[in-house]
């Protein structure tokens, strides 16, 4: 249970679906309610699939590439705490390449929008892909891998009732209430990102003492 709420809870706040729903309200402004779900659907399919390939196949990623996995955690460390600013800051769809006039271009230029730009950057980014790829490495008896595995799964039914919901979560919380609630989740995120940071860092230093 501990690794479940552990691998659940870095994901959730990592990703961060809450910040995705006024990108995605704007861009489905002008579709049905059952467009809007079935675009919500296909948003958490991709967004899982990239997370079940992020998690599996990371380590072949990690050999070809001859990345250690200090590395990678420094590297996703930094990359998971910018994140966390960008939600603190207010800053977060600009972080993830979503200008106000991209958003706009895609409302009227796209046809699907739940492989780009919904479930990527906005939803699976690099701070995910690179979350689970240390996943991969850390975790590897059955057992962790099928709670990881079903941590993933559940996220992915989360995004979508929160997607499928979004336009009912913006009129009932406001742009304020996602404000607030996203800076609260930037601040977790920043410490999920210092803490693979300073694990990391620390052994590198016990390796050097050997």
């Amino acid at each position: 249970m501990d690794l479940f709420l552990v691998s659940f809870g870095a994901l959730f706040s990592i990703m961060n679906p809450l910040g995705t729903v006024p990108v995605f309200v704007g861009l489905t402004q002008e579709n049905t309610k059952k467009e809007r779900a079935v675009t919500a659907f296909w948003t958490a399919f991709n967004v899982c699939i990239i997370l079940l390939l992020s998690f599996f196949a990371g380590k072949y990623i990690l050999s070809f590439f001859g990345i250690s996995l200090n590395a990678l955690k420094i590297a996703g460390g930094l990359i998971i705490a910018s994140s966390g600013f960008a939600l603190l800051t207010g800053k977060f769809k600009e972080h993830k390449g979503m200008k106000p006039d991209t958003v706009q271009e895609d409302i009227h230029t796209r046809d699907a929008i739940s492989l780009t730009p919904l479930a990527i950057p906005m939803l699976a980014g690099p701070g995910t892909i690179s979350l689970l790829i240390t996943f991969n490495q850390e975790y590897q008896s059955t057992l962790q891998i099928g709670i990881i595995v079903s941590a993933m799964l559940f996220t992915t039914v989360l995004i979508y009732l929160i997607l499928k919901s979004s336009h009912l979560i913006v009129t009932f919380l406001g742009a304020s209430g996602i404000n607030a609630l996203s800076r609260i989740i930037g601040f977790i995120v920043i410490a999920i990102g210092v803490e693979y940071i300073i694990s990391s860092v620390v052994s590198v230093i016990e390796a050097l003492q050997f």
